[in-house]
C-alpha cells in the first residue's frame, strides 16, 4: 500500500501542499498534472522524503510515518523509505566523472554494499532493458539527452524499488528524444512497475498513466482514470488546463 494523507508542506510562510490525500495503486501508473507551482514536484519529493512534510502521514508498505512541524522523522525511517523508492529527475543528474555503467552501479556498491561483479551484472541487465548496453563504457557527456535520461531510469531501477518517482522526465528533451523516454516508461508500465510521475507531457500521460491527478494551488482539484480526466474533465479548472496541454501537444506535432 502506498498512501499519502493530509500532507502539508510549507516553505517559510508559503503553503505549497494543502492537506493532500492520495493513494498510489500498486502495479499502476499515476500521473500528476497541473500548472507550474501547483505542488507536483514537491509532492513527489515528499514521498521519498527529499522534502519533509510538516503535517500528514505517509504509508509505504509496512512503513507509516506521521509528520509534525519541528519533529523530523528518524534517519533510519527516512532511509527505509528511500530504499523502496527510485527517483528520475528532470535534468538527469548523472555523475559526469563516471561512465554509464558506473553511474548505474555506484549506488549498488556504495550504499547497498553489493560486490562490483554483482552490481555490474545488474547494471548491464538494466542497460539492455533501456536499449543502452552498447553505451556502457561511454561518458554521459557523449550521450544525447534522451540517452542520459534512459541511463537515469536504469540507475533508479537498480535497487529494485517498490515505487518509481519521475519528476518531469521528458521536459528537458525535444519531442524526438522525449519519445525514447516515453517508450521506456511505457515498457515499465506494461511490466507492472508502480510509478508516480509529475509531467506536462500529454503524450507521456496519455500513453503511460492509468490514473491522472490534477493539482492547483497545492491541492487536488480532480482525479480519475486517464481517459475520463483527459476526455471528460468535470471541474472547469481541469478543463482549462487540459485544453492548454492539448494545444501544446498540437504545436509540438
Amino acid at each position: 500500500m502506498i498512501a499519502l494523507s493530509a500532507i502539508e508542506k510549507r516553505f517559510g510562510a508559503n503553503p505549497v501542499l494543502r492537506g493532500v490525500d492520495l493513494d498510489v495503486p500498486e502495479g499502476r501508473v499515476t500521473a500528476l498534472i497541473g500548472p507550474s507551482g501547483s505542488g507536483k514536484s514537491t509532492l513527489l519529493r515528499c514521498v521519498n522524503l527529499l522534502e519533509i512534510p510538516q503535517g500528514g502521514t505517509l504509508t509505504l508498505g509496512e512503513i507509516r510515518l506521521a509528520f509534525r512541524t519541528g519533529h523530523p522523522p528518524p534517519r533510519r525511517e527516512v532511509l527505509a523509505v528511500r530504499r523502496q523508492t527510485g527517483m528520475v529527475f528532470q535534468n538527469f543528474q548523472l555523475f559526469p566523472h563516471r561512465t554509464v555503467i558506473e553511474n548505474v552501479t555506484e549506488g549498488l556498491v556504495t550504499v547497498a554494499r553489493w560486490t562490483p561483479a554483482k552490481a555490474r551484472t545488474r547494471a548491464m541487465d538494466l542497460l539492455e532493458r533501456v536499449g543502452l548496453a552498447h553505451k556502457a563504457t561511454d561518458w554521459p557527456a557523449s550521450l544525447s539527452g534522451g540517452q542520459q535520461q534512459r541511463v537515469a531510469i536504469a540507475r533508479a531501477l537498480a535497487p529494485s524499488p517498490r515505487l518509481l518517482l519521475c519528476d518531469e522526465p521528458t521536459s528537458a528533451l525535444d519531442p524526438e528524444l522525449a519519445a525514447e523516454v516515453v517508450d521506456v516508461l511505457a515498457g515499465l508500465a506494461g511490466e507492472g512497475m508502480t510509478m508516480l510521475m509529475a509531467t506536462h507531457d500529454l503524450r507521456l500521460a496519455r500513453r503511460v498513466a492509468d490514473r491522472v491527478v490534477f493539482l492547483e494551488g497545492g491541492a487536488i482539484v480532480e482525479q480519475g482514470p486517464a481517459a475520463d480526466l483527459f476526455g471528460r474533465p468535470e471541474d472547469p479548472r481541469t478543463r482549462r488546463f487540459v485544453r492548454t496541454l492539448l494545444g501544446e501537444a498540437a504545436q509540438n506535432g
